[in-house]
């Protein structure tokens, strides 16, 4: 039984959701305390500049933890690592425009609750993420998981 339930916490797909976890949370904290601790939360334009710094910081974040915990990719170089990052932050800034352009259209246009639209945009970008890093990002040499 205890075999069973490590096998499903180590695996890459719970790994990725722990850590998409992690990376939401941290993307959801900057924007709150940037929305409502700041008076960027009072205009579109300061609640759009609070979800480009939540997403900057949530990516830097995903990157690292990724790298290291769900899929253990190894770079055997300053170049390689600059090049899988690249790759990485490439690939977000595709879901940016995705996250940026859909809480935009929550909020401004449907006049949805800004943290609910901020909710519902993260849902699909953390799958499209997944698939994206697993097929096109983290694609090189993986490290052993002990």
């Amino acid at each position: 039984m205890w075999q069973k339930i490590k096998k499903i916490i180590c695996s890459e797909a719970f790994m990725y959701l722990f850590i998409g976890g992690c990376t939401t949370l941290v993307n959801l904290v900057v924007f709150s305390v940037l929305t409502y601790g700041t008076s960027l939360g009072n205009s579109d334009l300061g609640i759009t500049i609070s979800n480009v710094i939540s997403i900057v910081l949530s990516i830097l974040f995903a990157y690292v933890t990724n790298k290291l915990f769900v899929f253990h990719s190894k770079t055997n170089s300053f170049k390689e690592l600059l090049y899988e990052m690249g790759k990485f932050i490439g690939a977000r800034i595709a879901t940016l425009v995705i996250e940026v352009g859909g809480v935009w259209l929550a909020v401004s246009v449907i006049g949805q609750d800004k943290m609910i639209g901020k909710l519902e945009t993260q849902v699909l970008v953390v799958i499209g993420n997944y698939f994206i890093s697993k097929f096109l990002v983290f694609t090189g040499n993986k490290e052993d998981k002990e």
